[in-house]
């Protein structure tokens, strides 16, 4: 009856998250129609993400505040229904000003998922589950991410892009619906809710003493660097690649999603390893290390473009592997009545990246500096890995000292 729990318990999160991922995405693909349709500038298109994930940046911080207060769920449904709310505003949007404000909407349902996602697992999901539901958890947001431009475009392609925005807000709604009748299951037993209620008593969850905690700022700074790659990898990687290698756009176009799908497959095996590995910090440092070999090699153009793909899809499972184990070693370093807190806080640093990212490696394209676009993508991942290896480093430590005690 526990695995069966458990499993639902992480099916509904996971599925939770995949809709947030997907909802990132819900206006660079179709810049193209935004664009014709309202007369804007790129800039103005660039704008829109920008807004989306400022937002969500400070959501996020406060969203943690929130969890810790009035519990995890309730949270989770303001953010899926606020996801809904927006594709309907950016559906019927009859100008810029439409568009910025659904962007906004969209970006403050996507800051409370991090803070609420990891809470439910943490506290609903056997200990040692914990590493498979975050692997599943990181499986879902890839999935989320490659399935949203196939599905927006396709539904554009046939009956225009208001009616993809309004298939959006169908999607999060059903979703927030199954959320609600499951409710029960997230809710979780009387005596999981009466140890919290203890936990809560005994601390304030407006307590900013965590913010002191060394670890956190490190996991901040891991997240901000490896957001920051990833901006590159999502942004103008697939651009910079049909530039380097002289291949079709057609060709180029599919590199994303493939590497998305790579990236999932990763997180999933990834899972089966962190429930082994004694060191987060070590499984993160081999598939870094190795991503960033490939992201150079790619740079160097010393490949054909048939084998860049290839090794382009490798780089994306390489990142993914170590998902759970980044995740793990987060859980290590949170103080278990400050969760809500420290996820939201920590989990700012992914949105600060990229809203960052595209500003960094759009400056690199503009400057015709095409192959500097997966040097900066493989500086960010060994700079993410530094924080890494220190937070691991301090948790090693905490531990020994506990074990002594």
């Amino acid at each position: 009856m526990t695995i069966r729990k458990d499993a639902e318990v992480i099916g509904l999160v996971s599925l939770a998250h995949g809709t947030s991922h997907f909802y990132h995405l819900i206006l660079a693909p179709l810049f193209p129609w935004l664009k014709v349709e309202f007369g804007l500038s790129y800039a103005e298109l660039g704008f829109l993400m920008t807004m989306f994930f400022v937002i969500s940046t400070i959501i996020q911080a406060a969203a943690g505040f929130w969890v810790d207060h009035s519990g995890p769920l309730k949270v989770l449904f303001f953010g899926v229904g606020s996801l809904a709310v927006s594709a309907l505003l950016l559906a019927t949007a009859d100008g810029y000003t439409g568009l910025l404000i659904g962007a906004a909407i969209a970006g403050m349902g996507n800051g409370v998922f991090h803070p609420a996602d990891y809470t439910l697992l943490n506290r609903r999901v056997s200990p040692e589950r914990v590493a498979h539901a975050y692997s599943m958890h990181g499986v879902s947001g890839a999935l989320g991410w490659a399935v949203s431009p196939a599905v927006l475009v396709s539904v554009t392609a046939l009956a225009g892009w208001r009616q993809a925005l309004l298939v959006a807000a169908l999607i999060a709604s059903a979703i927030l619906i199954l959320l609600f009748v499951r409710r029960q299951v997230l809710l979780g037993t009387d005596e999981q809710r009466a140890h919290e209620a203890h936990i809560k008593k005994n601390g304030s969850p407006f307590s900013l003493s965590f913010l002191k905690l060394r670890t956190v700022w490190l996991c901040w700074g891991f997240f901000f660097l490896s957001a920051l790659a990833l901006s590159g990898v999502q942004s103008f990687a697939p651009t910079a690649m049909q530039i380097l290698y002289d291949l079709p756009v057609a060709l180029t176009t599919t590199a994303y999603s493939s590497y998305m799908l790579a990236s999932a497959g990763g997180m999933f095996l990834g899972g089966f390893i962190a429930a082994r590995a004694k060191a987060p910090d070590r499984i993160i440092a081999i598939g870094f290390i190795t991503a960033s070999a490939i992201s150079v090699l790619i740079s160097l153009t010393l490949v054909s473009g048939s084998s860049m793909m290839s090794l382009f899809t490798l780089m994306g499972f390489c990142v993914g592997i170590s998902g759970p184990s980044r995740d793990l070693m987060i859980r290590t370093a949170t103080p278990k009545e400050a969760s809500g807190r420290v996820f939201g806080v920590v989990y700012s640093g992914l949105d600060s990246g990229l809203a960052l990212g595209p500003l960094l490696f759009g400056l690199l394209m503009d400057w015709s500096l095409v192959p500097g676009v997966f040097v900066l993508i493989a500086g960010f991942l060994l700079s993410a890995l530094l924080t890494a290896y220190r937070v691991g480093e301090n948790n090693r430590t905490v531990q020994l000292k506990n074990t002594s005690i």
